[in-house]
């Protein structure tokens, strides 16, 4: 199996997700999700780094688009939850989110080489616009935030578990 490049993306980026969906849940329960998902981000990134180390370098300029990608999205999340929040639609937040990750992860999958970032980029897209109908159809913030939040980080493990090998690996181990 090739070297996986940027082998803590998902992980990491999921750790975020997961954080954003436990949010939303009552004191209490939010904790014990919280830690769950932040146990299971380090069990991920420790299994990471025995198999993949840091991974094989980005190509050429690689880097920089990486970062630049990275940057304009965080910025168009900002700005969306912004003008959404200031025209009383706040609600929106969380679902535009979604969509916008998933709209940058199918830019980056062609510069990863990996085709499992497009599946979990529409994804994340069809989740962003199912956040947002139940938004519009619902009060408070358990769907449009914990839910959203909480698929959308275990995508992101799921994923990161398929692209580095550790779901083939434990499906062999299961079959031995």
């Amino acid at each position: 199996m090739r070297a996986t490049r940027v082998p803590y993306l998902e992980p990491i980026v999921g750790a975020v997700w997961w954080t954003v969906g436990a949010a939303a849940l009552d004191g209490g329960p939010g904790t014990v999700v919280l830690a769950a998902g932040l146990g299971l981000t380090a069990l991920l990134v420790m299994a990471l780094r025995g198999r993949h180390g840091a991974g094989e370098p980005l190509p050429h300029r690689g880097r920089g688009r990486f970062l630049r990608l990275l940057g304009i999205t965080a910025a168009l999340v900002a700005v969306a939850g912004t003008v959404l929040s200031s025209l009383s639609w706040g609600e929106l937040a969380v679902p535009a989110a979604a969509a916008l990750v998933g709209a940058a992860l199918m830019m980056l999958s062609s510069q990863l080489d990996e085709r499992s970032l497009v599946a979990l980029g529409g994804a994340l897209m069809v989740l962003g616009a199912a956040g947002a109908l139940l938004a519009l159809d619902s009060a408070g913030k358990l769907y449009p935030q914990g839910l959203v939040g909480l698929v959308a980080g275990a995508l992101f493990w799921l994923t990161s578990a398929h692209r580095t090998g550790l779901l083939a690996e434990a499906r062999h181990r299961v079959r031995r």
